[in-house]
């Protein structure tokens, strides 16, 4: 399998796993930021683990080169996830959802001057319709949206999350494991004050299955799926990496139509097939 082959299924897989979050979030009694902040302290402290038990040492030479894009973009991490819950309790889950996913089109429409990589029209035609499959999978043309706060905080996310991806494309030549670990380590660094202030520790019930839960989103979620993540980057264009990222959102609706019975509109399963099918074409004509 060639290198870039590689990291198109190591993204795919990362997406499909950010898709499932969703159903075991259904199960975790607490504030969303403190499930984040858990996540990432638990992401973190799982990829250490594995390092120390495979006896991985980590590349302090690769690390120190890219230090400062890596504590950079993990706190855009922190920020990012900040702004999107901040963005749920202003306005719709749909309406955030849909801003949030604008992120991969400041991607594309940045790349060009940031990376300097060649925006094809191919490439424009294959976004404008995975948007307009993301607007229908959102459902907010069918539920409405509303609360313009709610939307500006939800763009900031997604311009948080584009960052994201144009930062990664200069860190270069580093272990996905030390990558990943700096990565989410800032990003819990940057949750904490936040989750400290706004949250009411007396209000959260931790029952066992809560604690389970947890441990899945914080080891396969957070820590394998970030490494899956981070790790793909670096072989795909950024481009590339916008395009998947719209796989994740399809994933979490179609999952919770199956396993939740939550209601899939016929909008919903068009704007599914939009999504897919303009990421297959996209890649197919690389």
């Amino acid at each position: 399998m060639s290198p870039s082959a590689s990291s198109r299924l190591r993204i795919i897989t990362a997406m499909v796993i950010f898709g499932t979050i969703g159903i075991f979030r259904r199960y975790i009694p607490l504030d969303s930021s403190l499930i984040a902040l858990v996540r990432g302290v638990v992401g973190t402290a799982f990829l250490l683990l594995v390092m120390l038990l495979t006896r991985t040492k980590a590349d302090r030479a690769a690390i120190c080169r890219n230090l400062k894009l890596l504590v950079i973009s993990g706190a855009a991490i922190g920020i990012n996830w900040i702004l999107l819950f901040e963005s749920y309790r202003y306005t719709s889950v749909a309406t955030a959802t849909l801003c949030y996913y604008m992120a991969p089109i400041f991607v594309m429409l940045l790349s060009p001057v940031v990376l300097g990589q060649r925006l094809t029209k191919l490439k424009m035609i294959c976004v404008g319709v995975a948007l307009a499959g993301m607007v229908l999978v959102s459902g907010v043309l069918e539920n409405g949206g509303g609360g313009f706060r709610g939307i500006l905080l939800g763009l900031g996310a997604a311009a948080f999350y584009a960052s994201v991806i144009l930062m990664n494309q200069f860190i270069r030549d580093i272990p996905a494991y030390d990558k990943t670990i700096l990565q989410l380590g800032s990003a819990s660094a940057v949750l904490l004050p936040y989750v400290l202030l706004t949250v009411n520790f007396a209000a959260q019930a931790l029952t066992p299955m809560a604690v389970l839960m947890l441990l899945v989103v914080g080891v396969v979620h957070t820590g394998a799926a970030y490494w899956l993540y981070f790790g793909g980057m670096k072989n795909l264009p950024a481009q590339t990496i916008a395009l998947l990222s719209y796989l994740d959102p399809v994933v979490a609706i179609v999952l919770s139509a199956l396993l939740l019975g939550e209601p899939m509109t016929l909008l919903t399963g068009v704007g599914a097939v939009l999504v897919l099918g303009a990421t297959a074409v996209s890649e197919m004509k690389q």
